[in-house]
């Protein structure tokens, strides 16, 4: 593989993170109040959803950017989107243990893996090839 060459998977990672932000820019005109986007645990509404869906979106775009054109400066975009990531998750699921809005454990044991897997994964295979990025 050529030096700065992102290879297969970090361009899946970053077309997936590209997704993930057009899902996040799109949140505040969502008529399905469960749609809103989820902030340390918290699913918000309102002015909170239409700020921090589009931020987050941004954020995202940024990151694939990065991503994309194998750049240094996407390490910590990286690090601290995987840390996150997990403490989202993590807030959620305490959060809403044992309520009616909580997925099915099976779907919600997949969203873990992929989301954890995904934000992680790029991270760590992004540090792995940290002298290759521009």
């Amino acid at each position: 593989m050529a030096s700065g060459s992102r290879g297969p998977v970090l361009t899946v990672f970053a077309v997936l993170f590209t997704t993930l932000a057009v899902s996040n820019f799109s949140k505040p005109f969502h008529l399905d109040p469960s749609a809103g986007f989820v902030f340390f645990g918290v699913k918000t509404h309102g002015l909170a959803n239409a700020i921090l869906g589009p931020v987050f979106g941004l954020i995202l775009i940024v990151y694939a950017v990065g991503i994309w054109r194998m750049r240094g400066w996407v390490l910590p975009i990286a690090a601290a989107y995987a840390v996150y990531v997990a403490v989202n998750l993590l807030l959620f699921m305490i959060r809403n243990a044992g309520s009616h809005t909580q997925p099915r454990p099976g779907l919600m044991l997949a969203y873990i893996a992929a989301a954890i897997g995904v934000s992680s994964g790029s991270a760590i295979l992004l540090y792995r090839r940290r002298a290759e990025l521009a």
